[in-house]
């Protein structure tokens, strides 16, 4: 058995039941299993000692809403000040030229960004396979998560309704309804575990209203809740959705996914931001999940979420920094940070506070996701801990509330310990990982893509509005 003891941290936030914080105090774990956690000291023979003194405790961050291959693709220039459906567009044109190689070195990437930030469970929403790679794109992330250590629920994305058919993306990146239903069910049969403290769990994403006919939307709803599995789709998330949800099938989004059996409570959505009471009402009755997604909303000039209301009316609410492509980032604390911030923009009703925030990232995440053994730690729950020394310069003079001083404050460095499953992936800040060869590799994969779409399609991606 392998047991390790976090002894004397600054203070434990557990996001349990009874929201309870204490300072000083022990978690044991034992193999995979949190099996004691308190206020008071232990002493005990174990394999290793953490000496968290000066560190607050969290439980690991669960990341909700991602596109991984959009790692290499951020801040293009062409794309930097277009809105949701241009900078679509635009992208799909290098998208295109994905390769399987390129979503293994870039799974790879965006998850160790996330662990570096916390992030101990990330679900991920691959949609695109463009015609001319391999078929084995989301094996390939799979690949990735597990070689880094991470707790992976990939999301077997998809796109039927090309150009020609009335959708957004060309032709060539979409695929039939019978190819997309033969790799889900290789992909379950191959990959899948639902049982409880599962590394991996495979849930289906169709993109979106406006890249998916609706046979398939009603499809894989039917088929999710046939096979006991979790759904995933984004869901109004700008004002150019609504307008097409209404022209083309004359009903606004939520409508239109509930006419398809999509509103249930083993759904989560990504963004839902322009969504009325009624609609709002209905999400929460329904027992659905939501992936807030601030920074990309910010970025897209997508509006700001009811998240306030949403939590009120005891909607499962978690946390996705989106794909690294409007965003730019796969940072969780910055994540966390924003999702406050945005939020005081609004009425001073419907702030959000620090603890709050920190909840949707742990407890609301594992709600979103539909697990019941992460996001909180407690005695039975598995081992996914974070640890952050607040003892930096970026920290100074904030010590009168250290758990909230994470969200205040900006951080300048990675976690100092990440623990996944019982087992420490992140060792004073440092991963197992060769970072710089992965990074060389990430960034000539990236060139060598934009390169392609260029020669192939004719257009200067380099070019922005830039001020004179």
């Amino acid at each position: 058995m392998s047991r390790i003891l976090i002894h004397n941290p600054l203070l434990i936030a557990t996001m349990n039941d009874n929201h309870e914080e204490f300072s000083g105090g022990h978690i044991l774990i034992e193999n995979d299993i949190i099996s004691s956690i308190g206020p008071e000291s232990l002493r005990i023979e174990t394999d290793e000692v953490i000496d968290a003194t000066g560190m607050v405790v969290l439980p690991g961050f669960i990341n909700t809403h991602h596109h991984l291959y959009q790692t290499l693709t951020r801040n293009i220039p062409k794309m930097q000040d277009l809105p949701l459906f241009e900078w679509l567009t635009n992208h799909y044109e290098i998208w295109r030229e994905l390769t399987e190689e390129a979503v293994y070195v870039s799974a790879k990437t965006g998850l160790l960004e996330l662990m570096k930030s916390g992030v101990t469970t990330s679900a991920d929403h691959l949609y695109l396979f463009p015609a001319k790679t391999g078929k084995n794109l989301i094996d390939a992330e799979i690949k990735a998560a597990q070689e880094v250590g991470i707790r992976f629920q990939p999301t077997r994305g998809s796109m039927s309704l090309g150009k020609t058919k009335g959708g957004l993306p060309p032709d060539d990146v979409v695929q039939s309804e019978a190819e997309i239903q033969e790799d889900t069910e290789r992909l379950l049969a191959k990959f899948h575990d639902d049982s409880e403290g599962s590394m991996l769990r495979i849930s289906l994403a169709p993109c979106s209203p406006f890249s998916v006919t609706q046979e398939l939307l009603k499809s894989t709803a039917e088929f999710a809740k046939t096979n006991n599995l979790h759904i995933h789709t984004h869901l109004a998330e700008a004002l150019d959705e609504e307008k097409f949800c209404i022209k083309t099938f004359g009903m606004r989004p939520v409508e239109y996914l509930d006419s398809l059996g999509w509103i249930a409570e083993n759904s989560w959505f990504a963004h839902a931001i322009h969504i009325n009471d009624k609609e709002l009402w209905r999400l929460a009755d329904a027992g659905v999940g939501i992936s807030h997604c601030p920074s990309s909303n910010m970025r897209l000039g997508s509006g700001i979420a009811r998240i306030k209301e949403m939590l009120t009316a005891g909607i499962g609410v978690g946390l996705g920094v989106d794909g690294s492509a409007s965003n730019d980032s796969g940072n969780m604390l910055t994540e966390i940070r924003n999702a406050m911030l945005l939020s005081r923009l609004r009425d001073e009703e419907f702030w959000l506070s620090a603890r709050e925030v920190l909840w949707m990232a742990t407890r609301g995440g594992a709600q979103a996701l539909g697990r019941e053994d992460i996001g909180q730690l407690a005695v039975g729950k598995r081992a996914d801990l974070v640890l952050f020394s607040i003892n930096g310069l970026e920290y100074a003079g904030g010590r009168s509330d250290p758990l909230a001083s994470l969200v205040f404050n900006v951080r300048m460095s990675s976690v100092d310990y990440l623990i996944i499953n019982g087992k420490i992936q992140i060792r004073n800040g440092e991963t197992a990982v060769d970072e710089k060869t992965l990074i060389l590799e990430h960034n000539r994969l990236s060139d060598e893509m934009l390169q392609r779409a260029t020669d192939n399609s004719g257009i200067d991606f380099l070019v922005t509005n830039r001020m004179n």
